[in-house]
């Protein structure tokens, strides 16, 4: 066996996204031969690919057919987070995708989405940031366990920056740890906006595979700040399945596709799609509606990334600080995990086959 027969074979290996060989997409490395041994590395594009064993058995599979029978083959697998930013990474300069959680309305469990969407990329193996933007009702503070603890300052180059929390694993930060929340905080729009401005450019997120930035409810200032800020790599939109919830998704998803804006969509998640009883494990109850995130997809022709069913152990896990992701719930756990490599792939999709996201220029009228 040579190397060259080795690669010639791993050709024939599709990258199941992109749909181009592994070989051309330049994703084989550290190619070693010893007699019938061989090993390689694939680099993948995403920590969380949930097609990795996929592309392991394909590539076994060609070099034990194309190449030697005999082979023992071992395949490694390591990660290149793909990004496209165009701008000059002045602000969040190490961060590769910036991934906006949004809601057309309140109460979908957006917030509740964001945050084991961050835990199941970081299981995955991904570096993650957690910004809880939704400055109006902050809830990270408390699903991740961490309400009262205040983050540490830390000067860079004379410049005072804000070093994040970490909790499983994950960077968070929220306002909800800046100000006491028994207080309520009055925001117009102006001091909105200059706080996300403050959350995203003072704040010391080292290098992060993703952002996820979970928004406020709604189409609004902060919206429009975050995406004239920075190259905002995509949108993820929570939905129930209930028409009054799809009808607000519409207006999120039409904000960000507007000219001056265009955000590109990652996908449609649909939380709260059924219910199953603790004790009746096998049946399902579609209290709000029956796979209305999922005709929203298809008529925006844009991904469905899952369904989320309604779990109690979901909002126990949130209210005591522990989230779903680090409790043995496996079922539930493989509808975030699922739903989190569907996010992934849709990202490197993005990243592959569009441009670069640069900022939006916003021309807003006055009068």
């Amino acid at each position: 066996m040579t190397t060259d027969d080795i690669l010639k074979a791993l050709g024939n290996v599709q990258e199941p996204d992109l749909g181009k060989d592994l070989v051309t997409l330049n994703m084989v490395k550290d190619i070693k031969i010893e007699g019938n041994y061989v090993s390689f590395t694939v680099v993948l594009t995403t920590p969380a690919c949930p097609l990795k064993d996929m592309i392991k058995n394909a590539c076994i599979n060609a070099v034990k057919v194309l190449v030697n029978k005999e082979a023992t083959v071992v395949v490694n697998f390591t990660s290149n987070t793909t990004t496209k930013r165009e701008d000059n990474k002045s602000i969040l300069p190490n961060v590769r995708n910036i991934i906006a959680v949004v809601s057309g309305k309140g109460g979908v469990g957006k917030s509740t989405v964001a945050a084991n969407l961050a835990m199941s990329l970081s299981q995955g193996g991904a570096k993650v940031g957690l910004l809880d933007a939704d400055i109006y009702g902050p809830s990270v503070p408390i699903m991740f366990g961490v309400r009262g603890e205040r983050p540490m300052m830390k000067e860079v180059n004379g410049k005072g920056m804000i070093v994040p929390l970490e909790q499983y694993g994950i960077k968070l930060l929220s306002i909800g740890l800046l100000v006491d929340e028994k207080n309520a905080v009055v925001w117009r729009g102006p001091m909105a906006s200059s706080a996300i401005r403050q959350f995203v450019t003072e704040v010391l997120w080292e290098e992060l595979d993703y952002l996820i930035i979970d928004m406020p409810p709604g189409t609004g200032d902060i919206h429009l700040t975050l995406v004239q800020l920075v190259p905002v790599t995509g949108v993820i939109v929570v939905t129930t399945p209930q028409d009054v919830a799809l009808a607000d998704a519409k207006k999120a998803i039409a904000m960000f596709g507007q000219a001056q804006i265009k955000v590109p969509i990652i996908g449609v998640i649909e939380n709260m799609s059924y219910f199953t009883p603790a004790e009746l494990p096998e049946n399902k109850y579609y209290i709000f509606g029956k796979n209305g995130g999922k005709r929203l997809a298809e008529e925006y022709d844009i991904p469905f990334l899952g369904q989320i069913p309604l779990v109690q152990s979901i909002r126990e896990g949130g209210d005591i600080g522990i989230p779903i992701m680090m409790s043995d719930d496996e079922v539930t756990k493989k509808a975030f995990h699922d739903f989190a490599g569907a996010a992934a792939r849709s990202i490197s999709m993005r990243n592959a086959n569009m441009n670069a996201e640069s900022v939006a220029e916003v021309v807003e009228k006055v009068g």
